[in-house]
């Protein structure tokens, strides 16, 4: 979607916050001992009390209103009976569509003290994702991007995911561009002002693929290979960084 006028930027923006209130509240109670369905069933209710339809359900039928993935678990994790632990890796990932508008973010973080190696591999990720936001604007493109998160990813040692992508969005989940943000120099595209879009790198410990379950929903790396994402939505401006649809306190 390009944001043709403030009345559309306000219609993302409150998206924005709605998916970002219900992220908030998930984290807030992720503790050891708390199953993933009664994580979603927390943000559903806080999506709910603020007129908002969970994306994957109205998007894809997804049998949850939220992502919840675990530990070797990418993405597309379903929300159920497994019981969170101290020492879990959790990735809680919110999309929403509010009166026609969409916004997606999603973080991995730790349940209880994380050891070192998934402490910086989830520092590394954001980290990737806020330096290469601050070169995200009209006139950049595409590669400008993949080339600061692989530029952190293989400073810090880590590799990263190369089948699971970014992506447009803003009446629908997912538009036009779908990119991996790693190095391509074939990578031409250019980002246009008013463009909105997700930057979500995944970071591993070695995996560059994740696999499909036989669910038919969740994204695997190796059993004993450590994982993390972030996300926001951003939108594209001229001569200065995106603004940040999702971040906290917008």
């Amino acid at each position: 979607m390009i944001v043709a006028n403030d009345a559309e930027l306000d219609g993302l923006s409150a998206a924005g916050r709605a998916v970002r209130a219900a992220f908030d509240a998930m984290k807030e109670e992720a503790r050891p001992g708390i199953s993933t369905a009664e994580l979603d069933r927390i943000g559903a209710a806080v999506l709910a009390k603020r007129g908002a339809l969970s994306a994957p359900q109205l998007f894809y039928d997804f049998p949850g209103a939220t992502c919840i993935s675990v530990n070797e678990e990418a993405a597309h994790g379903i929300p159920g009976e497994r019981v969170l632990a101290s020492g879990d890796m959790v990735n809680i990932d919110v999309s929403a569509s509010l009166d026609g508008f969409v916004a997606d973010m999603g973080e991995s973080f730790m349940v209880g003290e994380g050891g070192d190696e998934q402490n910086r591999l989830i520092a590394a990720v954001q980290r990737a994702v806020y330096s290469a936001a601050d070169g995200m604007r009209a006139g950049s493109s595409l590669n400008d991007i993949g080339r600061t998160v692989s530029q952190v990813a293989r400073g810090e040692g880590f590799s990263i995911v190369e089948n699971l992508g970014s992506h447009g969005l803003g009446r629908t989940l997912h538009e036009a561009p779908s990119y991996v943000p790693i190095d391509n120099p074939k990578e031409r595209r250019r980002l246009q002002a008013g463009l909105v879009m997700t930057l979500e790198p995944f970071f591993a410990t070695g995996a560059r693929w994740v696999n499909e379950e036989d669910d038919g929903w969740t994204l695997t790396v190796p059993h004993g290979t450590l994982v993390a994402q972030f996300e926001h939505t951003f939108v594209i401006r001229d001569g200065q960084p995106p603004l940040i649809l999702t971040a906290a306190g917008a």
